[in-house]
Parts: structure tokens; sequence; C-alpha cells
């Protein structure tokens, strides 16, 4: 028997490099979701803000009921409703400057609108039309992101570079719940972390990956718990209060930009709708559940708030709902119209340099296009 496997006579500890590197107190999230609406502290909110906030939340509830129609009618493949998360995709772009960088994924349509981008750009990509549908560089928005939790490392990557080239750049970047189970959430805040990237992760913890829900992914008292883990704060707020959601965000950006480090965010809301169109909820969750979530509603919230302060009537109603409806008219009138696709366009953004491969396929395709086009000419069928 060895002096360690005796009991009581080896009690080895630590050597002297091993020291807490951070005093984990300061990086624990509250022990309930921040609010604001509903207490004492939004009687100090700003009048101006609360009536942006509404604006851009009634239009985002018409643009995801708008976009959801649009799949009935076969004009979108697909449509990830973000109904009743509007509170977190709205404030994520609002908290922005122009400079900073937005990660969005596949359900974070209505934020990318939000931040400034054509509402049809931001479909083209689910409509199966273009790769992406807009220009990342010039909107400062990354591309919505299908594969899960991939966008997370590419918001660090940036972030860190920018930090490296003095650039005033905060990078923030938004994942569901579903995606804090994948490597590159962890590797994503790992990075950050260490390097002391200027980047804010949004978790909008909306209950369920597809049908799997939250407590079958993890353990931990909440998501924002995780942060502690890397070195990181964790914030720990309501996802339907709009003006919590503004305000945890906004200190979480101006910290990033600050030097002070990334943050993680969790942000409790629901899902209101289906995982998509080609999903069916009522298979893996109760109708009381959604009914309980629907008193919570964001923009239910705020009016009862600008109400209560005196500050909605009937006129500014009106006038916000139509804003919002015509921007789904204008959005429905250009989605109906069939658009003008030029198939060698799938080579165009792959890559910033062609590769060898994608020039020999480009080849391939461009020859038996006007292989078909001889074809319809001899035919009679038109002219080149």
């Amino acid at each position: 028997m060895t002096v360690m496997e005796r009991r009581g006579a080896y009690r080895p500890t630590p050597p002297p490099a091993w020291q807490p590197r951070t005093d984990p107190a300061p990086l624990l999230p509250d022990a309930e979701p921040h609010r604001v609406l509903g207490t004492e502290a939004a009687a100090k909110a700003d009048s101006g803000l609360l009536h942006r906030l509404y604006a851009e939340l009634v239009r985002g509830r018409r643009y995801n009921t708008q976009a959801t129609a649009l799949t009935k009618q076969g004009r979108l493949a697909v449509y990830p409703s973000s109904t009743g998360q509007e509170a977190c995709e709205v404030a994520a772009a609002l908290v922005l400057e122009e400079q900073d960088w937005l990660f969005p994924s596949y359900r974070d349509t209505l934020a990318v609108v939000a931040r400034g981008l054509d509402p049809v750009s931001a479909l083209t990509l689910l409509r199966g039309d273009w790769h992406t549908g807009y220009d990342p560089r010039e909107h400062r928005i990354a591309p919505l992101c299908t594969p899960l939790a991939t966008q997370l490392p590419h918001a660090v990557g940036l972030a860190h570079a920018a930090r490296l080239m003095g650039d005033d750049v905060v990078a923030l970047a938004m994942v569901g719940d579903g995606g804090t189970s994948e490597g590159d959430f962890h590797e994503a805040l790992n990075f950050a972390a260490v390097w002391q990237a200027p980047v804010v992760f949004l978790v909008q913890n909306n209950g369920f990956a597809i049908s799997v829900p939250l407590a079958k992914q993890t353990a931990a008292p909440s998501l924002a718990h995780k942060a502690v883990g890397y070195g990181m704060p964790g914030r720990l707020v309501d996802g339907n209060d709009a003006v919590a959601m503004h305000e945890v965000l906004t200190e979480a950006v101006t910290r990033a930009r600050e030097g002070g480090g990334p943050t993680l965010v969790e942000a409790v809301t629901y899902r209101m709708e289906a995982h998509t169109n080609a999903d069916d909820a009522t298979r893996y969750r109760p109708d009381a559940e959604v009914d309980a979530w629907r008193d919570h509603d964001p923009i239910r919230l705020l009016e009862r708030e600008l109400t209560e302060r005196g500050l909605l009537d009937d006129d500014i109603r009106r006038q916000v709902a139509e804003d919002a409806e015509t921007m789904a008219a204008g959005l429905r009138e250009r989605m109906n119209q069939d658009p003008l696709l030029d198939p060698m366009d799938l080579f165009t953004h792959v890559y910033a340099e062609q590769t060898t491969q994608l020039r020999e396929q480009a080849a391939q395709l461009r020859a038996e296009l006007e292989a078909a086009s001889d074809e319809t000419d001899a035919s009679g069928g038109g002219t080149r």
C-alpha cells in the first residue's frame, strides 16, 4: 500500500500555481430574470425608447405573420417564426451601433430587418434563391446561419480581429437554447473569454430545441450560469420584457466596447409558433402551456406600461398598425413576383477567389446551358 492509498496519511493540496483566475461571485447571474416592466424601475424608462420599442414590436409581429403566410402560399420554402420572441430580436438590433456586427441564427430574420436590412433580402435564403441574399460587409450582418451555433466562433474571430486592429467594433451573436448543446457554443465562449474579445452572446431560451425541452439538454441552474465556467458574466433577463432586454444588452455591449470582455445573456422567452411551418408543436407541448405564455406576450406587456403612463392612445395604435401593414403589403407584393434567377449565380460569392474545381464546374454548367439553348433554337422554340 502506498502512502497515497493509506486513509488519512496523505492529504494532497493543489500547488501554489492553482488559484481562482477570477472571483466567481460577480460573474453569477441573478436568481430571477431581470425585469423592468411592471416594476418601479419602469417609471424611469425613456418615453421615446418605449415608443420606438413598441413600434418595432408591432412591426415585427406583423412581419412574422406575413412571412408565415407566405410559406402557406408556396412563396417561402420554410420560415422559422420568432413570434413571442420579438423583444429579444428588436433589442438585439437596436443596441448596436453602425460599425458593430450582428451574427444571427436562422430564426433571427426579424433582428436583421430591425437592424435595417430589406425585408425581402432577409427572406431570400429561406426562399432558396441565393446563398445569403445580402452583402454581409455592407450591412454588418453575418449570413443567417442554419447550422446550429457555427456563427458563434465566427463572431469571436471577427471581434478579436477588430480589437487587434484597434477598430471600435462589437459583435453580438444570437443563438437558441438548442445551440448551447453544440460544441461550437462552448468553444466560442472559451476563446472569447481567454481573448477578452468584444462580443456579446445572446441565448434566446424559448423552451425547446425543436421538440426537446431544456430539461433534457442541461442540468445547469440556468444557461446564464454556464458563463461562469468560462470566466465571463452571465445575465438572466426576461426575454419578453423589451425594456429589460434593451437595458441588459446595452450594458453588455458597452462593457465589451470599453474592453471589459464578453458577456453571456440568457433571455427567457417562448416560441409561440411551431419550430417551422414543417413542425407540429402540438405533439410535444400542451395548448395550456402556450396559452399561459400569451398572457406574458411582449407586445401586451409594453402596451400595459404605455397605457398606464398615458403614452399610448388610439391614434398611436392606429398609426403603428398602419405602418406595420404597409410593410407587410410591400413584402407580400414583392415576394409574389417570380424572381429572375441566373444558374451561374451558383458559383458567385462562394470564395473570394474561385477554386479550380469551381471554375471547372462553372464551365461545365455554362456549356450545358448553351447546348440546351441551341436545342431550343433548333426546334423553333425561341431565338437567341
